[in-house]
């Protein structure tokens, strides 16, 4: 079994599929990572909602900051959650988008970013997990 290629095709199948991702750790901060990788996914046609609590009610890229994904309406379909935030917050995050993410079905996790357990917990729901990826790097080898 290749794991490589098996998440290679997972992030195939993400890109082609998933339209509605929540960027936990999304900043409004033009040289910020997170700020980059939003602009990205919005010109490639996926909807990206930022969650940070520090700028809840303020917009990035045109949509509305909620502070936390269980703010954000579960008619918004969100399919996918991108994760800005350091491997500590994880677990938090994770279980947060499991309970309140009704058509969630990918948990990312940033370059650097992992947390191994959350994951598994994760998978056991039958959500797929990517860790340790970049979306704006991996995505243009599928679309």
């Amino acid at each position: 079994m290749n794991l490589e290629l098996d998440e290679d095709t997972d992030i195939a199948n993400i890109a082609r599929t998933v339209k509605v991702i929540a960027m936990v750790g999304a900043s409004p901060k033009e040289a910020r990572p997170s700020w980059g990788v939003a602009r990205f996914l919005q010109a490639q046609g996926y909807r990206v909602i930022p969650v940070n609590p520090g700028h809840a009610g303020s917009t990035i890229l045109g949509e509305k900051v909620h502070g936390h994904l269980s703010e954000i309406p579960p008619e918004a379909g969100v399919q996918m959650v991108d994760i800005f935030r350091r491997s500590e917050a994880v677990a938090g995050i994770v279980e947060e988008a499991l309970d309140c993410l009704p058509d969630l079905k990918v948990i990312w996790t940033q370059l650097g970013v992992r947390d191994d357990e959350a994951a598994e917990q994760a998978r056991a729901r039958g959500i797929t997990v990517i860790q340790n990826r970049c979306p704006k790097i991996e995505f243009p080898r599928y679309l």
